[in-house]
């Protein structure tokens, strides 16, 4: 049995991750879609990041503008943000009341935001 709902729930849906610190895992699982997914456990909220790419040099009016038109439009739980000059993906749920139905739906949100947007956002790497 693990110690909080949070291993629980990456146990019980069988899920490729590492305990990086306390309270805090990553979730490396390229079978089932999920990759380079940090959970970290810092109550009373659960922190979900995942690096996206580096702000890029060039067209970043664009950039930003699309960013912003993929949160609005296109992610069903989190949003892109900015963490110096990298963009990330992050979402936050409340641990107390959180269930797996929950987690699982943060998780393939991200998932499908990754999968779906990564050919949008590439065009602006350096």
């Amino acid at each position: 049995m693990a110690d909080n709902k949070i291993e629980q729930y990456l146990i019980d849906f069988k899920f490729d991750y590492e305990e990086i610190g306390k309270n805090m895992w990553l979730l490396d699982d390229s079978e089932q879609g999920f990759e380079g997914i940090v959970i970290m456990l810092n109550e009373p909220l659960v922190v979900f990041r995942s690096l996206v790419m580096e702000v890029p040099g060039e067209n970043k009016l664009e950039f930003f503008t699309k960013l912003l038109e993929l949160n609005a439009a296109d992610i069903l739980h989190g949003a892109y943000g900015l963490e110096g000059e990298r963009v990330v993906l992050i979402d936050t749920l409340e641990y107390a009341n959180m269930d797996a139905n929950e987690f699982r739906a943060t998780l393939d949100s991200f998932s499908l935001a990754l999968t779906q947007h990564y050919p949008v956002l590439s065009k602006y790497r350096s």
